[in-house]
């Protein structure tokens, strides 16, 4: 059996100590960077919270809009912004010169009926034609004003241009931002 020799040195402690605790190193300026760095992730969190409230990713005040032509003869309520898979409703009011021997005639553009999925249309058309790249819907009319509603659905996202008029009247043009 080997003879073991006593230590002669003492064991020393590699880690620097103050007070009889480790001391840890910093670095002041990669923490002041770092606490630049989490500002900015929060700032950003706080700009897309309000962004959301305001509608600008759909339902919210961003996210209406109203057209309207010049004589007065159509007003069509939307959503700008949509979220695919989202019901909304366009609302389509027709002035008192577009009732013409008892009926209102609407044309929507084909855009509408195939990218924001045209689910239903209240009130029920009398009649449909399909023409001129879209429907055109008749509605029985005794007084003005009346108004229509046509249902979406969209499937996909996307931006739809539209078009909706009163033929011989107005023609009104507008987009939709569909959001995934």
């Amino acid at each position: 059996m080997a003879r073991q020799t006593p230590f002669t040195q003492p064991v020393t402690d590699s880690v620097a100590k103050v007070n009889r605790e480790v001391a840890v190193g910093e670095d002041l300026g990669f923490q002041r960077s770092w606490w630049r760095f989490e500002r900015g992730v929060w700032g950003f969190f706080v700009l897309v919270l309000l962004l959301d409230i305001a509608g600008a990713f759909g339902r919210g005040p961003l996210a209406h809009a109203e057209i309207r032509s010049p004589d007065k003869s159509l007003d069509i309520h939307y959503e700008r912004i949509e979220r695919s898979g989202t019901p909304s409703i366009m609302t389509i009011e027709l002035g008192a010169q577009t009732v013409r021997d008892g009926a209102a005639r609407v044309f929507v553009s084909q855009n509408v009926i195939d990218s924001l999925g045209t689910r239903r249309v209240i009130p029920a058309p009398s009649s449909t034609v399909i023409g001129r790249g879209g429907l055109t819907y008749t509605f029985p009319a005794s007084t003005a004003p009346a108004s229509v509603q046509l249902e979406f659905e969209p499937a996909g996202a996307g931006i739809v241009p539209f078009e909706i008029s009163v033929p011989g009247v107005s023609t009104l043009r507008g987009k939709i931002v569909v959001m995934p």
